[in-house]
C-alpha cells in the first residue's frame, strides 16, 4: 500500500533560511548546542578531577539521557499550554542559570549531578516546543520537513565540532571557566529567540484545563491510542534504539582491532558524518513525494550493514559500514511529513516532546544494554546481533506503519 501523501513541491534549502524566524531558531540551535557540548565535556572532567571517580564522571553523560523521559512524560503539557516564545525563552534561562551554578566555586559533586538531571529535564520541553512551533513558522508542507532536517544536521555537527573545541577549551581554561561559556551560550539562545521570533498564543486552551501532570498524560495517551501516531512514534525510536550499538562499543572495538584512541574517535565520528551526509543529500536533491516513498524501505534496510560486522571488519571497512547505516536516517524526512499531518494542532506541541524524549531515552537505553552484552559477547558479534534483531524489530514497525494509512 502507497504511504505518500499530497505535499507541496520540493522546498530547498535555501528557501527555509529566507524566512527570518527561522534564522533565528536556527541561531539559537548552534548556540545553544555548542554550549551543551562544551558543557557536558567540562563537567565531566571537572567532576573527574573532584572525585577521582571514572564512574562518577561517566555518570555525568549519563545522566543527560536518562532525565529526558521524566521531563517528557511530566512537563510535556507545557509545550501546548503556553506560549511557544515565552517557553523557549524559560528554558534557555534555566539552563543558563544551572550552568553559572555549576560554575561557582565550591558548588559540591551532588549538585552539579543534579543540576545536570534538572537541565537534562528541561531539554525535552524546550525541543518539543521548538518543533512545533517551526509548523507555525514555516508551514506544514516541505519546508516544515527541511528546517526539522537541518536542526539535525546541526546536532549531528555538533558532536564532531562541539567535542574537538571543547577538548581544546579546557586545554586553556579551567572546567568551570567553560561552563560559564555554557551559559553565556543559553543567554544568547534566549536573546536570539526573544527578540527573532513573534509572540504567538498557546496552542490549545484545553491543554490548560487541570494540573500540568494531567494535561501531559492526557496527551500522551491521546497520542498512542491513536494507530498512525503510535506507529509513526514507534519509527523515530525503534532504529536509534539499535543504531546506537557501534558508537557505545567504539573504545572496545578499536581496542579488539589493536587500534588506538585515534580510531575510537573515528568510530564516533563516521556515523554522525553519514547522517548528515544523507539527510543534506535527501533534502536538497529528492522532491517531497520521492522522499516519502523511500522513507520506509530505507528503513527497513538501515541496520543490514551492521550484520557485516560479524565478519569482524578492519577499521576501514567499520567506518564505510557506520557511515553508510548513518545515511539511511534520511528516512526521517518522510516520517517527519507523516507525523505533522497525523498529529491534531492541540496535540502538537506534546507530540514533539513526547518524540525528543523518547528519542533521547531511548539512544542512552540502547547504550547501557549494548554495553551490558559486550561484556558476555564478544564486541563485533554485539553489533552484528543489533543489526539482526534491529532490522526484524524496524520491520514489524514498518508493517504497522503500512497498515495504519
Amino acid at each position: 500500500m502507497s504511504t505518500t501523501s499530497t505535499v507541496p513541491p520540493r522546498s530547498p534549502y535555501r528557501a527555509v533560511f529566507a524566512v527570518p524566524e527561522f534564522r533565528a531558531v536556527f541561531a539559537a540551535h548552534v548556540l545553544s548546542l555548542l554550549g551543551i557540548v562544551v558543557g557536558e565535556i567540562a563537567l565531566s572532567v571537572l567532576v573527574y578531577r573532584l572525585t577521582g571517580s571514572p564512574l562518577l564522571s561517566a555518570l555525568t553523560f549519563a545522566l543527560g539521557f536518562l532525565p529526558y523521559v521524566l521531563g517528557g512524560t511530566l512537563l510535556a503539557g507545557i509545550a501546548d499550554r503556553r506560549p511557544a516564545r515565552r517557553v523557549l525563552v524559560t528554558c534557555d534561562l534555566l539552563c543558563a542559570a544551572g550552568a553559572v551554578a555549576m560554575a561557582l566555586p565550591g558548588t559540591p559533586v551532588a549538585a552539579l549531578l543534579a543540576l545536570r538531571c534538572v537541565n537534562a529535564a528541561v531539554a525535552p520541553v524546550f525541543a518539543g516546543t521548538r518543533a512545533a512551533t517551526l509548523g507555525d513558522i514555516l508551514g506544514e508542507g516541505d519546508r516544515f520537513v527541511l528546517g526539522r532536517s537541518l536542526l539535525r544536521v546541526v546536532a549531528q555537527g555538533a558532536q564532531l565540532v562541539g567535542f574537538a573545541a571543547g577538548g581544546v577549551l579546557l586545554t586553556v581554561v579551567a572546567p568551570r571557566t567553560a561552563l560559564v561559556a555554557t551559559a553565556v551560550g543559553f543567554l544568547a539562545s534566549a536573546a536570539l529567540l526573544r527578540l527573532g521570533t513573534r509572540r504567538r498564543p498557546a496552542r490549545s486552551a484545553t491543554a490548560g484545563e487541570g494540573g500540568l501532570l494531567a494535561a501531559s498524560l492526557s496527551g500522551i495517551r491521546e497520542l498512542f491510542a491513536h494507530r498512525r501516531i503510535r506507529g509513526l512514534i514507534l519509527l523515530s525510536w525503534i532504529p536509534p534504539f539499535f543504531l546506537v550499538t557501534p558508537e557505545s562499543l567504539a573504545a572496545p572495538y578499536a581496542h579488539d582491532l589493536g587500534a588506538g584512541s585515534t580510531a575510537t574517535g573515528l568510530l564516533l565520528c563516521a556515523m554522525p558524518v553519514g547522517a548528515i551526509t544523507g539527510e543534506v543529500l535527501a533534502g536538497a536533491l529528492l522532491r517531497p513525494r520521492t522522499r516519502e516513498r523511500i522513507a520506509l524501505p530505507l528503513a527497513a534496510v538501515l541496520l543490514l550493514p551492521f550484520l557485516l560486522y560479524a565478519l569482524r571488519p578492519s577499521l576501514g571497512w567499520s567506518l564505510l559500514l557506520a557511515a553508510v547505516a548513518g545515511a539511511g536516517t534520511a528516512y526521517t524526512l518522510g516520517a517527519d511529513q507523516w507525523f505533522i499531518a497525523a498529529v491534531p494542532e492541540e496535540l502538537r506541541g506534546r507530540a514533539m516532546t513526547v518524540l525528543s524524549a523518547g528519542t533521547m531515552t531511548i539512544q542512552g537505553l540502547g547504550m547501557a544494554l549494548a554495553g551490558a552484552a559486550a561484556e558476555f559477547v564478544p564486541v563485533h558479534l554485539v553489533v552484528a546481533g543489533s543489526g539482526l534483531l534491529g532490522t526484524v524489530a524496524v520491520a514489524a514497525v514498518v508493517r504497522e506503519v503500512v497498515r495504519s494509512r
